[in-house]
């Protein structure tokens, strides 16, 4: 039994908030963040939580699958905004808003979150344990920002996107490989350091944190090898991949490893200009956005790639095995 990449699906909060909009709260201008990242537009919640989105991103999943909730047996959500700072789990809460009855499941694994949350669906599904898994990658990300520091502010945004991962017979529709990692040397590179027991309930240092530069170059080098070695290990080049769909970290990230593994511009999707980084949301969320604009065709093989806090990082080739829009 192999595992396939079944439907995507995708959902941002209505409050779109521009660089202009930020330039009012904090000592920042359209130019810079535009320039630095690339970045020109973000979506944040106002009364929705990380769970509200990921619903929605779901529904859409599941009805693009040809599917019911019934169908569902296994629900994984990955984020790093959950609604409830230890329990229950952000999946829980979902499952149980889309009529789930399922074993459900948060993972923490930053921007990479997204990756390895196909990875434990494809394993689940092909040790025969399940056959219709939703993995959703969910945040609220406003929710940690501190909005005097302008370079962190000015990155993220909101979102879910969403995608079930089903049972097929047909080695031609299997995601391919998937391969993840993790270094926690560099742990105090990404961190919200007062989100957890370590550091008691009475900190001030609630927000997300970021070594910018020294983040970006580990970044750059750590998701080039990656994507070097999973494609060296099945014996492939860029000219067989359709789409490169990357963590949209920011502009520069995603050129200085599109550059540095030759892959060209043409197959190199951006959604980072749209709506940020929207951490494990962003991978399915850029997903979505080519199969609404009807350029993902069913069996184009994506390249997946993230980095993330931790520092966790993962890559995946995933033929597309949903039916065009």
């Amino acid at each position: 039994m192999y595992a396939k990449f079944a439907s995507i699906g995708a959902y941002v909060p209505q409050r779109k908030v521009t660089n202009f909009d930020l330039e009012k709260i904090v000592d920042t201008s359209d130019e810079w963040i535009t320039k630095r990242t690339g970045i020109k537009t973000r979506y944040f919640v106002e009364d929705e939580t990380t769970s509200d989105l990921a619903v929605e991103a779901g529904k859409i999943a599941i009805k693009r699958a040809n599917l019911q909730p019934s169908d569902i047996d296994m629900v994984i959500v990955a984020t790093i905004t959950p609604d409830y700072f230890a329990m229950p789990s952000t999946a829980c809460v979902v499952a149980e808003n889309l009529g789930i009855k399922a074993p459900a499941f948060d993972i923490s694994a930053a921007c990479t979150g997204f990756i390895y949350a196909l990875s434990t669906a494809k394993a689940f599904i092909q040790s025969g344990m399940s056959k219709n898994v939703l993995i959703i990658g969910a945040e609220a990300l406003s929710k940690i920002i501190d909005f005097k520091d302008r370079t962190t502010c000015v990155i993220f945004g909101d979102g879910a996107g969403a995608a079930v991962i089903s049972a097929t017979e047909n080695k031609d529709d299997a995601i391919l490989d998937i391969d993840i990692n993790a270094d926690g040397s560099y742990q105090d590179y990404l961190i919200t350091p007062g989100r957890g027991v370590k550091y008691g309930c009475e900190t001030d240092e609630i927000y997300l944190q970021m070594k910018g530069n020294e983040t970006f170059k580990v970044a750059v080098k750590t998701l080039s090898q990656s994507v070097r070695d999973i494609l060296e290990r099945n014996n492939m080049t860029s000219d067989d991949i359709e789409w490169f769909i990357p963590h949209q970290a920011n502009y520069r990230i995603i050129d200085a490893v599109a550059r540095a593994i030759k892959m060209p511009s043409s197959k190199s999707v951006l959604t980072v200009g749209k709506y940020g980084n929207t951490s494990s949301a962003s991978i399915p969320m850029a997903i979505n956005d080519m199969f609404e604009e009807g350029k993902l065709k069913k069996g184009d093989m994506m390249l997946l790639d993230a980095f993330g806090g931790g520092f966790t990082w993962g890559s995946a080739l995933v033929p597309f095995g949903g039916e065009n829009s």
